[in-house]
């Protein structure tokens, strides 16, 4: 469509602009070719609008700073805003606009004078400071030793390279009352004169309490010839959520990550969120992530800090990104140890980046291993059912039979594999066009992979039923446990008798009777259930010869808990959600239903209706025939004549159709299926994370309903309601002995406040620290 040289700009935007236009692609999908973001595409269409090619030309890329606000300038209004000089005064005094004052402070952190007040220098560890060859203005900020008690001396480092490095020990000077405005100024002179401030990440603090221990610690070598590691921490501020220095260095790239940190907050909105964080942080979702992931380089927000945000999230019912909007950012951001929470779009394009590294899929596996080793041979019993996603987007995907609504639509499909409680294990992406039985070796593949060595049955429905499959799965060292499929002979009633037991709490009682079933070389138990009415009976199918009937039937039964579960996520957590629009090549060589056969076979179901309804006219032609008119069948054909002849047409039809469907191959591939059209699917990677979060949510949010049990009488029917009206409870955070207390306020009623009381005690007993820090988490509740 357009053809344009390499680096030339301007060409790559009218391209962009021309397939738009021209219809096609749409702005995701060329937003993702080029790698650019869908919003600069936006922009470059209105102006090619507005100005044709004129408005798509690049100017010319000037300096970034202020053009009439210098060194010295931006150092005089430091100082007005350390003083509290409103802006349109320090525009008027350095001669420029009010926005152009508004820019600088935004640029350097300096919007609000209490916080100019409290930002310190990057530091570092290292004895000295390294200035080569630095401009006049940084030169003259270290000749008058701004900062106290840090010596600072010169060494060679190139001509191209300037690197400031102040002494780690100035962190403890500014916590015991050290001039923090001096500081300041020190930083923007030497941010203003190019100087590339440098710290040490092995030694950043997380929390005040911490800053001790960075005068103690052995000086870092510094080596000019390499470049500075990305600063993880700044210290010092006398205001814990102030971080608008450390937002600042992260604009320049000089931050890798904000630890969280903590001060006093009132009032809290979702305080309550944090009693799950005792089990976020068994689950081991941090460590993973940070084993995984690692970082997103050189920003504000780490990976630990968007983990966090999306399980809060999660938590407190913001069902997608988008909800954010609804949430105040500042409570949320108190809740992560951070001035505000990330907003829609910057959480967005963590998701993202997040999942374009394809880990989705090892960190969900790692969680699940965690959970398999602590669950131990509880986890005897899997249950492993699909769920339909539908889609009602613009992009072609494989229809799935949405059973719910009866119907086949676009969708995509899950399959979760949950323990015998009912809580996630993991969740396999499969395709939708596949039976149970076709897709359940790998499931069974990456369950092996996480309940190693274990012998466990498998709990499925009839989608999963074959022969040939079960065994497979007895040789792979799994049994299983199913209904059975097909024309079931009936068991006489005589042969049924009682059985009861008691499982998980519960007492059931069931007629049962069992007979052997041998099918394909394989023997197999059936139990046989009679309903309570006596006129259904439901054949269970299991290659457990161990089990007796009562629990057999019992745990075939109990996926009504991987049904419920179903349910309750989509409700509260919003499971069906898109987190990623857009799609990704899905694999051409799969096994899919021939299109041309399924449209023939349409065509031969339409003839056979038509026929069907041709003999019922006929049909009661002839009942109603008078014999004394018409006493010969030859009469009768020639009074019906027209439609008997349309019954003759449509028979040679159906005999023509049935003859071209047998040539038609029953199943292609999906390239062939495709008839030259891409062959696509939703984004997999960031739909598996955040369902993997919300998972780690769910557990967490069950293992408080565990404990809250022997604290609340109804805790079987209102044990999740509970916890999740006390996650939105407001509270106020206060930091004190190296503790994070988290005071909230009375729930709606005196008892669930009491239960609440006593599943803070219990937490408290934990000793939970909270993720990044050393603080401890300490709980209470206040009475009404």
């Amino acid at each position: 469509m357009h053809r344009f040289e390499a680096g030339d700009l301007t060409g790559e935007s009218y391209a962009r602009v021309l397939i738009v236009k021209s219809g096609a692609a749409n702005v995701t999908a060329v937003a993702e070719a080029f790698q650019c973001a869908r919003l600069s595409v936006y922009r470059e269409i209105k102006r090619f609008d507005s100005k044709g090619i004129e408005g798509l030309l690049r100017g010319k890329r000037g300096p970034r700073q202020g053009h009439k606000l210098r060194d010295a300038a931006l150092r005089r209004l430091a100082v007005m805003r350390r003083e509290g000089v409103p802006k349109s005064q320090c525009a008027h005094r350095l001669g420029v606009t009010e926005g152009a004052i508004r820019a600088a402070c935004k640029r350097l952190g300096l919007n609000e004078p209490s916080a100019v007040e409290s930002i310190p220098l990057p530091l570092s560890l290292g004895n000295d400071a390294l200035i080569e060859e630095a401009p006049s203005v940084a030169d003259e900020v270290l000749s008058e030793s701004s900062v106290q008690g840090v010596p600072l001396s010169s060494k060679e480092s190139g001509p191209e390279r300037k690197v400031a490095v102040v002494d780690a020990n100035s962190a403890v000077a500014a916590d015991a009352g050290a001039d923090a405005s001096s500081m300041q100024d020190t930083a923007i002179a030497l941010l203003d004169a190019g100087v590339e401030l440098a710290a040490d990440e092995s030694v950043a603090c997380a929390t005040t309490a911490e800053a001790n221990a960075v005068s103690e610690a052995a000086p870092a070598e510094l080596d000019s010839e390499e470049s500075s590691p990305p600063l993880t921490a700044l210290h010092g501020t006398s205001d814990a959520w102030n971080r608008d220095a450390e937002r600042a260095l992260a604009a320049l790239g000089l931050l890798e990550e904000a630890p969280p940190q903590f001060g006093p907050a009132r009032h809290v909105r979702g305080a309550g969120a944090l009693l799950a964080m005792p089990a976020l942080l068994a689950s081991g979702m941090f460590e993973v992530a940070r084993d995984l992931y690692r970082s997103f380089g050189k920003a504000f927000y780490g990976v630990p800090a968007v983990f966090l945000a999306m399980a809060l999230m999660a938590l407190l019912r913001v069902r997608r990104p988008e909800k954010l909007r609804h949430r105040s950012p500042v409570d949320l951001g108190r809740l992560l140890g951070l001035d505000r929470a990330p907003e829609v779009k910057t959480l967005r394009r963590r998701i993202a980046a997040l999942a374009s590294r394809g880990q989705s899929e090892e960190f969900q596996r790692r969680l699940a291993q965690r959970r398999a080793s602590a669950l131990g041979d509880a986890l005897g019993f899997l249950y492993v059912d699909g769920h339909v996603r539908a889609y009602n987007g613009k992009h072609e995907l494989p229809k799935a039979h949405m059973t719910r609504l009866r119907l086949s639509m676009p969708a995509t499909v899950d399959h979760w594999v949950n323990d015998r409680d009912g809580e996630p294990l993991l969740v396999v992406t499969a395709t939708p066009t596949a039976s149970t039985a076709h897709e359940l070796p790998g499931v069974l593949a990456q369950v092996r992979g996480v309940v190693g060595d274990r012998r466990v049955t498998v709990v499925f429905d009839r989608g999963g039923w074959s022969p040939k499959l079960f065994a497979k799965m007895v040789n792979q060292g799994f049994d299983f446990l199913t209904y059975r499929k097909g024309r079931i002979p009936k068991v006489r009633r005589s042969r049924f008798v009682e059985h009861r037991g008691t499982f998980d709490g519960r007492e059931v009682r069931y007629q049962l009777a069992e007979r052997k079933l041998r099918i394909s070389g394989l023997t197999m138990r059936e139990v046989v259930r009679l309903s309570d009415t006596g006129e259904h009976q439901t054949s269970i199918v299991t290659s457990r010869k161990d089990l007796s009937l009562v629990e057999t039937a019992y745990r075939m039964f109990a996926r009504w808990r991987q049904e419920n579960f179903f349910k309750y996520m989509g409700e509260e957590f919003e499971l069906d959600a898109l987190v990623q629009y857009g799609v990704e090549a899905a694999d051409e060589e799969r096994d899919v239903p021939n299109p041309l056969r399924r449209a023939k076979e349409r065509e031969i179901s339409a003839v056979r209706k038509e026929i069907a309804a041709l003999e019922k006219t006929l049909g009661a032609a002839l009942g109603e025939n008078e014999e004394s008119r018409r006493p010969t069948v030859r009469g009768f054909k020639i009074a019906h004549g027209e439609t008997g002849k349309a019954l003759r047409n449509a028979r040679t039809r159906l005999e023509r159709l049935r003859t071209e469907a047998r040539d038609i191959p029953r199943r292609v591939t999906a390239k062939e299926a495709a008839a030259g059209k891409p062959v696509v699917r939703l984004h997999t990677d960031s739909k598996r994370l955040t369902d993997t979060v919300k998972m780690i949510a769910y557990q967490a949010e069950s293992a408080l309903v565990r404990m809250l049990r022997p604290h609340y009488s109804r805790v079987e029917d209102e044990g999740r309601k509970l916890i999740a009206s006390a996650f939105e409870l407001a509270g106020d955070l206060d930091v004190s002995n190296g503790e994070l207390l988290v005071s909230l306020e009375p729930a709606a009623s005196p008892n669930r406040t009491k239960a609440i009381a006593a599943l803070c005690a219990e937490l408290n007993a934990s000793a939970a620290c909270f993720p990044g820090t050393t603080l401890r988490l300490r709980f209470a509740i206040r009475e009404a």
